[in-house]
């Protein structure tokens, strides 16, 4: 039997069919968030220990724009595009988790009177504060102190990194 051909009845099921098969990927966007004196916002999760730059897992279809957008809302009031990809990074399987796509983007920097006003809004929440990148990168899990590292060089350099559990593939 052949496959139809694209105008063939059959052809979206076919389409359909096709796609429920094929392998998915779990995504999650964050922020890198800074003051006006050039700190990072990071949170404190109430699910898990330690730090986090903010932002959060994707819902089904949702790109990754709006995924870091509608967090920022939902937990710490902050409407926020996405200015620019700081950073892609594949992450592997690790523990129950299958891999996952991990996006980090430029948020912008806020005003004095922004950045003061921050706290959590969201029972995920314990905590948010601004620390320099010194004093932010120690408090973070190793992979994702690697992304935040290579996102900080974006900032600087205009160029998105692409790392595979936070180092460069190549």
């Amino acid at each position: 039997m052949t496959s139809p051909r694209p105008g063939d009845p059959g052809w979206m099921d076919y389409l359909s069919e096709g796609n429920a098969r094929q392998a998915r990927k779990r995504t999650c966007a964050d922020a890198v968030i800074r003051d006006a004196h050039g700190r990072v916002l990071l949170v404190e999760p109430s699910y898990k220990n330690g730090w986090d730059l903010p932002g959060g897992m994707a819902e089904a279809n949702e790109p990754p724009t709006e995924t870091v957008r509608r967090e920022l809302r939902e937990e710490l009031a902050l409407d926020l595009p996405a200015q620019r990809l700081l950073c892609l990074d594949w992450v592997a399987p690790h523990e129950p988790w299958d891999d996952l796509l991990a996006f980090v983007f430029d948020a912008g920097t806020l005003t004095t009177g922004q950045a003061a006003a921050v706290r959590p809004r969201d029972e995920e929440l314990k905590a948010c504060a601004f620390f320099s990148p010194a004093e932010a990168l120690p408090l973070l899990p190793p992979a994702q102190r690697r992304r935040l590292e290579r996102s900080l060089a974006a900032l600087d350099s205009g160029q998105t990194a692409y790392l595979h559990n936070g180092i460069p593939p190549w």
